[in-house]
C-alpha cells in the first residue's frame, strides 16, 4: 500500500484518449487519461462512469445538455446516458468505473482499448 502521486502518473502518458490503470477498488478499477479534442459518442449499458478532472477542462456532452467540468470538479454518468467527452485543451481526467469497461463503450472503432495498461 503506496500513495499515489498522480502528477507522477500524468508525466507517463505520451498519447491523448489512451486511458491507463492506476489501481482497483473492488471490482472497480481507477484509470487517468489525457484528453485533447472530442471522442465519440456512446454508451455503457451496464455501467456508470465518474470523471473526474485533475487539471484543464472537460465538457461531457449528453444529448439534452453540456455538463462542464473543471479541474477539481467531477460527474457521474450513470449506465444507458449516450455522452461524448470533448476537450478543448489537454485536460487531465481520473476515471473510475468496472473492470472491463471499454472505453468506447456500445461503440467499437480504432479508439476502442480492451485492455488498458497499468502504470
Amino acid at each position: 500500500m503506496d500513495k499515489i502521486s498522480l502528477r507522477e502518473k500524468f508525466s507517463q502518458i505520451n498519447e491523448y484518449w489512451n486511458p491507463k490503470i492506476i489501481g482497483d477498488i473492488n471490482d472497480s478499477c481507477v484509470k487517468i487519461a489525457k484528453l485533447k479534442g472530442e471522442f465519440l459518442w456512446h454508451t455503457h449499458d451496464n455501467e456508470d462512469e465518474m470523471f473526474y478532472v485533475f487539471k484543464g477542462e472537460l465538457t461531457v456532452k449528453l444529448r439534452d445538455k453540456d455538463i462542464l467540468l473543471r479541474a477539481g470538479e467531477c460527474t457521474i454518468i450513470p449506465k444507458g446516458v449516450e455522452h461524448m467527452p470533448v476537450a478543448k485543451e489537454e485536460a487531465q481526467v481520473m476515471m473510475i468505473e468496472p473492470k472491463g469497461t471499454l472505453n468506447t463503450g456500445n461503440v467499437q472503432s480504432e479508439r476502442t482499448i480492451a485492455e488498458p495498461e497499468r502504470l
